[in-house]
């Protein structure tokens, strides 16, 4: 008997996993693929490592202009597979490392429930007094485009770059997945369309960056079409031919493609669990509700990570097995953190706490910061700058209530603008935190300034 068992072991899987262990559990974790989950094997990890093979074919391209001058590059892209899997086996590696000396007990197999604290591991039976659910998500399938491998591919086959660099390449899904990877497969040559159903791309983020982040990746050759809907496809002279619509009804059109990305979005891996075995209830989508302890309906029961809600994000999941593990050895804890998020296109987006939008729908009267990086000194000297940092602080008491972040480096820069909303830090304590010169960070100083009107680097008026 175990005091804890914990299904998965993805990012938050074993980060619960040794939390508890550390603690002073018995712990067992359950694994059926491979360790590390989605993020480590076919997500957060390989992903980054083509976008960043793809932004160095770029920036050889773009070395003319300070008088670097290269040969036409080459494309070996079974090396640069080879390449992505080296980075995954090493890191992959290193969580079963880290498992093992930590005394967790690595369970292979399929885990479904029997009972509120008994589970069934490819027929051996397991029990503990608690358990943390950590299945994490699958890839969203839209009637009409179900993936067959061949046509139409989800991110995990289109990770497989030695597969080649179709001509024409159609995204449905103008949403984080489906962007990062229209952005590796613009820059290894393909022709790509990203197709959206709502009326932008990255639905729910600032929109005054969006329309920026979209014009950029025009400029890049990336068509986009938001309010679109993905009919239907079929093949035809050796190539697709896939319907698009208005949403809400307009002319139809045929765009052609290679290949078709789905990339609608996830839902959470709950289905063969047998929850219902043990009591733990799932809402309409299959999301297990959890409260702030990320305790299900079920006594002793936990779940975590993208099974849970959006967003579904790695650094989420982390934050929550902690959370659960420290729970479940009888410490206090609550998940009450700002979550930042980050599209890792060209130039990056990031963003954490409310958008200008949000804070208005709740009736909270905002002043607004912006310092646009065509002002930037570090920014020109990077080639880069395309974007803004946009700080977000309530007008009547100055606290900080959201950043949003659009150039190089956002994924590190956002970090600060977390840490700032984590501490209740106003606008001003942003403003007044020296930075060092010439930097990128300096930009969230600069736009906290600028909502005072006491910008240095651009004029204060509004």
């Amino acid at each position: 008997m175990y005091d804890l068992i914990v299904i998965g072991t993805g990012p938050g899987g074993y980060h619960a996993a040794i939390r508890a262990a550390q603690l002073g559990l018995k712990v067992a974790a359950v694994e059926e693929g491979a360790v590390g989950g989605v993020c480590l094997n076919v997500g957060c990890i390989p992903t980054k490592a083509l976008l960043h093979a793809a932004e160095t074919l770029e920036h050889a391209e773009k070395a003319a202009e300070f008088g670097l001058v290269f040969a036409e590059p080459e494309r070996d892209l079974a090396k640069m597979g080879r390449w992505r899997d080296k980075i995954v086996k090493k890191l992959t590696g290193g969580v079963a490392s880290l498992l093992k000396g930590n005394g967790v007990e690595l369970v292979r197999g399929f885990a479904r429930f029997t009972g509120p604290h008994e589970l069934e591991v490819d027929g051996k039976k397991l029990e503990a007094g608690k358990i943390i659910i950590a299945t994490g998500s699958k890839p969203a399938v839209l009637p009409g485009f179900e993936p067959d491998g061949e046509h139409v591919l989800t991110s995990t086959e289109m990770l497989q770059v030695e597969r080649g660099v179709p001509e024409k390449l159609l995204v449905i899904g103008g949403g984080v997945i489906g962007l990062e990877f229209a952005s590796i497969y613009a820059r290894l040559g393909s022709e790509v369309t990203v197709v959206e159903y709502e009326g932008q791309i990255l639905p729910g983020s600032d929109p005054e960056l969006v329309k920026l982040l979209a014009r950029s990746l025009k400029k890049q050759g990336i068509a986009i079409r938001t309010a679109t809907k993905a009919v239907g496809y079929e093949e035809a002279g050796g190539g697709l031919r896939v319907t698009v619509e208005p949403v809400g009804g307009g002319k139809q059109e045929v765009l052609e493609a290679s290949k078709i990305l789905l990339a609608v979005g996830r839902v959470p891996v709950t289905e063969a669990l047998n929850l219902e075995a043990a009591g733990i209830k799932t809402d309409a989508r299959g999301f297990v509700p959890t409260n702030e302890r990320m305790e299900t309906n079920v006594p002793g029961v936990y779940a975590i990570g993208d099974v849970t809600r959006p967003p579904l994000l790695a650094h989420k999941a982390m934050k929550e097995g902690l959370v659960a593990a420290e729970h479940a050895a009888g410490r206090p804890a609550a998940f009450d953190q700002q979550i930042p998020a980050v599209v890792y296109t060209q130039p990056e987006f990031a963003g954490v706490g409310m958008t200008e939008a949000e804070a208005m729908e709740r009736g909270i009267q905002v002043r607004v910061g912006r310092f646009p990086l065509s002002a930037s000194g570090r920014a020109m000297t990077l080639q880069q700058t395309e974007g803004m940092v946009k700080v977000i602080a309530d007008a009547e008491n100055d606290l900080l209530l959201g950043v949003h972040i659009l150039g190089p480096g956002a994924s590190d820069l956002i970090a600060e603008a977390a840490l700032a909303l984590e501490m209740a830090a106003t606008a001003t304590d942003l403003a007044l935190t020296v930075h060092p010169h010439p930097t990128l960070s300096e930009n969230l100083m600069e736009a906290a300034e600028k909502l005072h009107g006491q910008a240095i680097h651009i004029l204060n008026k509004r």
